[in-house]
C-alpha cells in the first residue's frame, strides 16, 4: 500500500484493509464489489466498524479526517467512493 496508487489498485488495497481490519471471516477482498454499500444492506458494517476503518485508513494512508460530517459519511458509502475520498485527502 503506497503513494499515488491508481484507483483500481487503491480499491483493491482498501478491500484488503477492510477484510483485515474488521476481521471479516469468510469474505475475501475480491468478493467485495467496489459499488456495494459498506453499511446496512451490502457488506453490513456498523458505526463501530466505521471508526475502526477510519483509524486504519489514517494509519495506512496518512490521511486525517477532522470531523465526521454527513459529507464524510457519504464518502464511506462504498469502496469506490472511499478510494476517491482518500485520493482527494492526499491531493492526488
Amino acid at each position: 500500500m503506497g503513494n499515488n496508487l491508481q484507483p483500481a489498485d487503491l480499491e483493491r488495497d482498501l478491500k484488503e484493509l477492510i477484510v483485515k481490519t474488521l476481521k471479516l471471516d469468510g469474505i475475501r477482498p475480491e468478493e467485495i464489489d467496489s459499488e456495494e454499500p459498506l453499511f446496512n444492506e451490502g457488506l453490513g458494517l456498523d458505526s463501530i466498524d466505521a471508526l475502526e476503518l477510519g483509524v486504519a485508513i489514517r494509519k495506512t494512508y496518512g490521511t486525517k479526517i477532522e470531523t465526521i460530517t454527513d459529507e464524510v459519511k457519504a464518502h464511506f458509502a462504498n469502496v469506490r467512493s472511499l478510494a476517491k475520498f482518500i485520493q482527494t485527502l492526499r491531493g492526488e
